[in-house]
């Protein structure tokens, strides 16, 4: 049965103050927000309301123990502007993946994809027209009860916030091999969608930056030579013709878009690698000339062409040609938007009538 959920809709939208051209990146909200609250053992009032300041005890556990997660997702418009969902129910799972991880309790998957469909139906004049644009949806959970205490919270919110977004990469981009830092280790929360991995991974990042590169490569927590994921995304590397990518072994996300593109690399033609790669075989590669191709995969970036890979002294630089990377995004850019057929099905509109304000 579809889950309930009460609308309240605001009497004065901000979208006359938009301009779709120029959004800055991840400051500009829609009108409302989805939120429930966990209480009793029991998820309870699913609702939409205008989007509004929480109130937030000081000693709200989130703020002191870090059960915090999130998942990030896109909507677009495909025929006739219909609003478009990729692959929700995978984010569902993911979600409830991390919860489990970080001891927070499960969203039933009915509502987490309900809350998503009836929150872009809601905003869904806010999805950027502009090829490359999305509406970008965060869901999150946090736990909220006053307590300070070290155990699992048992009062939490769920909550769907929508920011409009351009393209987050319009260029190729410069990653840099971390080797003093870790973003995590066997046995931690790098599976899970934690908030604390990314607070972690900070001011390696601002490092990074200082030194020219956009993001970081993360290495093993153990030996620092075994490539995990970049800071927002997964990695893949073509060698020989074949694609190579680091196996999700429990300290690696599972992303979404990375489970789409080997899909979309197989149904091509081509062998796809899910294995531990070094940086030292990136480097070998390199320097045979073997080394063809490298991209990065997220639900924020979809795809992103890599243009070079700092380690140490050491500087991988990557082809200006990316004919395979072109064509898997362009092929992903197209089954989201309907103007290419989706043979697995990833695709779910939303279909606006189905919602009554």
């Amino acid at each position: 049965m579809k889950p309930k959920i009460k609308i309240t809709r605001t009497p004065n939208s901000k979208i006359k103050d938009i301009d779709f051209d120029t959004i800055p990146l991840g400051t500009t909200f829609t009108d409302h927000m989805f939120i429930c609250e966990y209480a009793n053992g029991t998820w309870n009032n699913p609702r939409i309301e205008p989007l509004a300041m929480i109130p937030t005890h000081p000693a709200a556990m989130a703020l002191h123990y870090g059960q915090a997660i999130f998942e990030g997702m896109k909507a677009t418009t495909g025929q006739h502007n219909m609003p478009l969902l990729f692959r929700p129910e995978e984010n569902a799972k993911r979600f409830n993946h991390s919860a489990a991880r970080m001891g927070m309790p499960l969203v039933p998957e009915e509502l987490f994809v309900e809350a998503v469909k009836q929150i872009v139906t809601i905003e869904h004049h806010w999805i950027p027209p502009q090829e490359g644009s999305a509406l970008y949806l965060r869901p999150f959970m946090y736990a909220d009860e006053p307590f300070i205490g070290m155990r699992a919270a048992t009062n939490y919110k769920f909550i769907v916030i929508c920011s409009p977004a351009g393209p987050f990469f319009t260029k190729k981009i410069r990653l840099y091999a971390e080797t003093e830092y870790i973003r995590a280790a066997d046995g931690g929360t790098g599976e899970a969608k934690a908030a604390g991995n990314y607070a972690a991974a900070i001011l390696p990042t601002e490092k990074a930056k200082a030194k020219g590169f956009d993001q970081v490569l993360w290495l093993d927590a153990d030996e620092h030579k075994y490539i995990q994921e970049v800071g927002t995304m997964n990695i893949f590397f073509k060698v020989e013709g074949k694609f190579i990518t680091p196996a999700t072994s429990g300290s690696i996300l599972k992303g979404i878009t990375r489970d789409s593109v080997i899909t979309l690399l197989k149904d091509k033609g081509f062998e796809v690698e899910e294995r531990a790669i070094t940086i030292d075989e990136v480097i070998t590669y390199f320097k045979e000339g073997i080394l063809e191709e490298a991209f990065g995969t997220g639900t924020a970036v979809a795809i992103a062409m890599i243009e070079a890979i700092g380690y140490k002294d050491q500087l991988i630089t990557l082809s200006d040609e990316n004919p395979v990377s072109r064509d898997v995004k362009k092929s992903l850019d197209e089954i989201k938007s309907q103007k290419r057929e989706d043979p697995f099905g990833w695709i779910v509109p939303v279909t606006i009538k189905e919602i009554v304000g």
